[in-house]
């Protein structure tokens, strides 16, 4: 029986790194039946500029291989009010995804599986890839978008897996959260406590 790869690219977002610079993500959810993949259902977000990355690293990893698909050319006058050339951008990106995703050879890319899969970033894919982490590929893939944890351990692991995670944490993880915050809060008046006599010190002398 054939097996089944959807890709859509869809929902995109402003985002903003400042007051002057902001780009575009977009979600990439993918539906599967297919042996090669760890998760069957996903949901993360890209930015074109991962997409240039994806695509680069692709070519390099498969240098026997064919020409790769094209991504939507990079206009320099793209907008980011311009609903016409968002919608465009965003059909050749799903264009693009679903082309690759019909090579048997590229599925067994690990980086096309972290990029499609996991919330790492760029850099924390090339590490993973590469087995410069104390994660897998395949723990990084279901780490994402876990919302339970059962210990700090799990906690810690996520955090490793993914570099943000705004998915809903659960009642532990609420609790662990709580404390955390009144540890911080004691901290923090402790601190004022002590800024106070040193301050009272200062003006003295």
């Amino acid at each position: 029986m054939q097996q089944v790869v959807s890709v859509w690219v869809r929902d995109p977002r402003i985002q903003k790194n400042d007051f002057w610079h902001a780009f575009i993500d977009y979600e990439i959810c993918l539906h599967t039946d297919s042996v090669c993949f760890t998760k069957k259902v996903s949901a993360v977000r890209r930015r074109y500029s991962e997409f240039v990355w994806l695509r680069q690293k692709l070519q390099a990893n498969s240098q026997l291989m064919s020409q790769l698909p094209e991504l939507p050319g990079k206009n320099p006058f793209f907008s980011l009010n311009n609903a016409r050339q968002i919608s465009d951008r965003m059909t050749g990106l799903q264009d693009f995804l679903k082309q690759i995703l019909q090579n048997p050879l590229l599925l067994s890319d690990s980086c096309l599986h972290l990029f499609l899969q996991s919330k790492l970033s760029v850099s924390k894919i090339k590490a993973c890839a590469a087995g410069r982490t104390h994660f897998s590929v395949a723990q990084a893939v279901q780490g994402c978008g876990l919302r339970r944890f059962n210990s700090e351990d799990d906690l810690q692991k996520i955090r490793c897996y993914s570099d943000s995670d705004n998915s809903d944490p659960g009642p532990q993880m609420k609790d662990l959260e709580i404390k955390k915050a009144a540890s911080a809060a004691s901290l923090g008046l402790m601190g004022s406590s002590q800024e106070e006599s040193l301050s009272s010190s200062s003006d003295s002398t």
